[in-house]
């Protein structure tokens, strides 16, 4: 391996640009240990990351000391930490392999702030790349999951995507320097091992520049996803705004389908899901489908996106003396005197209520089928679901709304129409002033 072939790779990609302090990740296995060496001979100040995951028993111990006494070789700083990564994957409920990512770099992001370093630098290479591109494209992607893994993300770089595998152990061998085996990675027990063991092999067979091949791919897709991405952002301003999709200016465009893939996905909507999810466009309103963290719903012209909510508490009591409610809306209330100063503000989010006509405790609630109230400034009643039909609320505008009561009566749908029985009158002596903020 050719050394200046990756400081050529660092400058076109704008990696360092000399005299930067990095946090460097090192493992103990070959492409860390070429990577600290390689940062070290460019004369950038590095700090030592070792992360001991206790996955592999002594072994996981040996590569910590491995690491240890790197770092007395180079005089480096040297951090390390150890992690239950079988504790942290259960109880947050995510494979082995993503539990160890997220704690990896959740504490090089910690390390750089505390050190004041300009980057985290990890040793991923082209192959690492190519195992990606593959397990993407098994799992379902984007075309941004086809071009690889990024030379840079945020303040995390990988100098080595340059360069293969082979490449850095015959650099290694000419080096004459040492690094230690992490046995699993010759085990198919992960999914990227079963790419990288069993996969590549086979298509080498067919053609043995298989991995050169895919990576050139990347690299050509990459390209493309600059333009496609460009072109995406200026779709997505024309036809999603306030977490609604306009039904009607998606399909005119080419390849809808694909433009509601890349608009979903970031929310956790898989291709399968938004297959169907665009077969219901035509359909009638009022499906819902779901991702872990979202809810979309098709409501006449739009889908309209929301995130999960997971309070279940359905209603509150408000006493007498309180002059506030947080949960789950917010509810200024005030007692305002009555006198020549008083003016009633127009706003849809405030009320003015006669204070004698209230019965304590009031009730903040959700609606239910039955309600019925009188629309300030009309006589006679009004069921809710009619006044909700009326007003085009969407099944989550229906979820999302409360509606303030006195004993059984209806004083407020908040935020939208007070009720005609309690509002103020000349004979008035006493008002109540009642602000919900969004």
């Amino acid at each position: 391996m050719d050394i200046s072939r990756v400081e050529q790779y660092i400058v076109a990609n704008g990696l360092l640009a000399g005299g930067e302090k990095i946090i460097v990740g090192v493992s103990g296995g070959a492409d860390s240990v070429a990577l600290l060496d390689i940062l070290h001979s460019f004369g950038l100040e590095c700090v030592v990351a070792h992360c001991n995951f206790h996955l592999r028993g002594e072994e996981s111990n040996r590569d910590a000391f491995f690491v240890e006494e790197l770092c007395k070789k180079y005089n480096l700083k040297y951090e390390r930490i150890d992690f239950d990564t079988e504790a942290y994957a259960a109880i947050n409920s995510v494979s082995i392999e993503m539990a160890a990512r997220e704690l990896r770099y959740n504490w090089f992001e910690q390390l750089r702030v505390i050190h004041m370093a300009d980057k985290i630098a990890v040793a991923h290479h082209r192959d690492d790349s190519v195992e990606t591109i593959l397990l993407n494209l098994v799992r379902g992607t984007g075309i941004r999951g086809l071009t690889g893994i990024a030379p840079v993300n945020g303040y995390v770089i990988r100098p080595l995507l340059c360069v293969s595998r082979d490449e850095i152990i015959e650099y290694l061998k000419v080096r004459r320097m040492s690094f230690v085996d992490d046995s699993t990675n010759n085990e198919d027990m992960y999914a990227r091992n079963k790419i990288r063991l069993n996969v590549i092999p086979m298509l080498e067979a067919i053609n043995p520049s298989a991995k050169e091949s895919i990576n050139k791919t990347a690299e050509h897709l990459t390209q493309v996803a600059n333009i496609y991405y460009m072109y995406m952002a200026q779709v997505k301003a024309n036809i999603f705004a306030d977490n609604k999709i306009n039904i009607s200016m998606l399909v005119q465009y080419l390849e809808p389908e694909a433009i509601l893939f890349e608009l979903l996905s970031p929310y956790g909507f898989n291709s399968a899901t938004v297959r169907r999810i665009f077969e219901s466009v035509i359909s009638q309103s009022g499906k819902i489908f779901y991702s872990e963290t979202h809810e979309l719903l098709k409501d006449r012209g739009y889908l309209i996106l929301k995130k999960k909510d997971n309070l279940k508490i359905e209603r509150y009591n408000i006493h007498e003396d309180e002059n506030s409610l947080s949960r789950p809306i917010h509810l200024k209330i005030e007692r305002v005197p009555v006198n020549g100063d008083f003016s009633i503000e127009k706003n849809p989010d405030i009320i003015y209520i006669d204070a004698n006509k209230l019965t304590y405790p009031l009730t903040l609630r959700k609606w239910k089928q039955g309600d019925w109230f009188m629309p300030f400034g009309m006589k006679g009643k009004k069921k809710v679901s009619d006044y909700f039909s009326d007003n085009k609320f969407s099944l989550f505008d229906k979820e999302a709304t409360w509606l303030l009561c006195s004993g059984d009566d209806i004083v407020w749908i908040v935020g939208h129409r007070a009720d005609e029985r309690f509002r103020i009158t000349d004979k008035t002596t006493e008002i109540v002033k009642i602000t919900y903020s969004k």
